[in-house]
């Protein structure tokens, strides 16, 4: 015979015991150990430490320094949510992403984990816009360079507008376009292709200092070439370089009918470049040092049916140091010319970065075939001194070694600066105001 009974005629501890031998099977399954994480559940991270951060995003772009080493110091740390989510809006600012998602796995050790940020490629299409250099010089007068880029599908096109009198021997007004394109996804191999299209305007002591078949109306440059990253320090470029030089009625101080008789030139070469470029420390730190060096070569023959033959050497490096608010910057650049050159591609000192305070006309209206300056800067907070030495030359009689002084402030890449020739008579000094690269 069944025997019913009622639950509430069960004693209080029977029922407890009851529930407790009901519900054990269930017990800990919400509780996984650490070899059951994958991916991890981000609410129980009090005892995970991290073992490697990852940022993972379409077109694999680059990150700022200072972001990876805000990156590279949560290795070693526990795993901190709030912490990551701050991380992954500075990482979907700095991509442009449309979205950052926090995925974290099992690591290759016992409580430790691995972060993967996942970035979304943005459904906008970017523009990014640069001012390279907007710049007044009391002797050489305003020069300007901007340029737009956006990406598209792993391409890169960059289109640009400039007017400049404060890098080369003469004034050059006009357009540039470039072409970028990836070939590996760890873009270790770029292939690119730059478009000049540049007027001219020529000084008047230049033009009395030289032929008058040695000046041109305009000039349109095209220059295919390969980018390599040797390793990540290191950059290989090499290419050719197609340049046309046409003649007419010029602009500018040029008086009419000069070069009316000369023919259309070409300068066609093969260019080459080796870059390095290393930083320990970052903005961050309270100290960073910076190395910065390259070597180009420049090579027209008859192989390439041009008109200009000659061959352009250039070695430049630049080291910067960085203490708490003291900042100390040492540049230097050599150069040599052989061939004959045309007067773009020659080298010139006394502008806003070489010698400042002395005229490059008076040093040299046409440009040198050869080239060294070296320079020294050092800024505390906002101010900002700085001595530069050089010569440049034609033949070895003529080298003259000079010298400058100057001082201003500084915030980032605007600066306000007077620069002063030192030389026995005539120390006038030379001011400049804007933003420069």
């Amino acid at each position: 015979m069944a025997v019913s009974v009622h639950p509430k005629r069960l004693p209080m501890n029977r029922f407890l015991i009851l529930a407790m031998i009901v519900s054990a099977p269930f017990a800990g399954c919400n509780t996984p150990g650490p070899m059951d994480l994958e991916p991890v559940s981000l609410n129980v991270n009090a005892r995970y430490t991290i073992e490697s951060v990852n940022v993972n995003a379409p077109d694999s772009p680059e990150i700022s320094d200072s972001l990876r080493a805000e990156l590279n110091r949560c290795v070693g740390s526990k795993l901190d949510h709030p912490a990551l989510e701050k991380l992954a809006q500075r990482i979907q600012r700095e991509l442009h992403a449309s979205d950052v998602a926090i995925k974290v796995s099992r690591g290759t050790e016992p409580d430790h984990v691995i972060v993967n940020f996942e970035a979304t490629e943005a459904h906008q299409q970017k523009v990014d816009l640069n001012i390279a250099k907007f710049l007044y010089d009391s002797r050489q007068g305003w020069s300007g360079d901007g340029e737009a880029a956006t990406h598209l599908a792993g391409n890169t096109f960059t289109f640009g507008m400039l007017s400049d009198s404060d890098t080369a021997i003469g004034r050059y007004t006009g357009i540039r376009a470039k072409f970028e394109r990836a070939m590996l996804a760890s873009k270790r191999l770029l292939l690119r292709f730059e478009f000049h299209d540049y007027h001219q305007q020529w000084n008047p002591s230049s033009v009395t200092a030289a032929n008058e078949n040695e000046f041109y109306r305009s000039s349109q440059v095209i220059k295919p070439e390969a980018v390599l990253a040797i390793f990540r320090p290191l950059e290989l470029s090499f290419g050719v370089s197609f340049a046309r030089y046409q003649p007419g009625a010029f602009g500018g101080f040029v008086p009419d009918g000069i070069g009316q008789a000369a023919k259309t030139e070409s300068s066609n070469a093969v260019v080459t470049s080796l870059r390095y470029h290393q930083r320990w420390g970052s903005a961050f730190e309270e100290q960073m040092q910076e190395l910065t060096g390259s070597y180009s070569l420049a090579s027209a023959t008859n192989l390439f049916a041009t008109d200009a033959n000659y061959t352009r050497h250039l070695a430049q490096a630049r080291y910067r140091f960085r203490h708490a608010r003291h900042l100390v910057d040492v540049g230097f650049l050599g150069g040599r010319i052989t061939g004959n050159a045309p007067l773009s591609d020659r080298f010139v000192l006394g502008n806003s970065t070489t010698l400042r305070g002395w005229d490059k006309y008076e040093l040299d209206p046409l440009g040198g075939s050869h080239v060294v300056h070296g320079s020294v800067d050092y800024s505390y907070r906002m101010v900002q001194v700085f001595y530069d030495a050089g010569a440049i030359w034609d033949v070895t009689q003529e080298r003259q070694a000079r010298q400058s002084l100057g001082a201003g402030f500084k915030v980032e890449r605007f600066q306000l600066a007077v620069a002063i020739p030192l030389r026995s008579a005539h120390m006038v000094p030379i001011f400049y105001t804007g933003l420069n690269f």
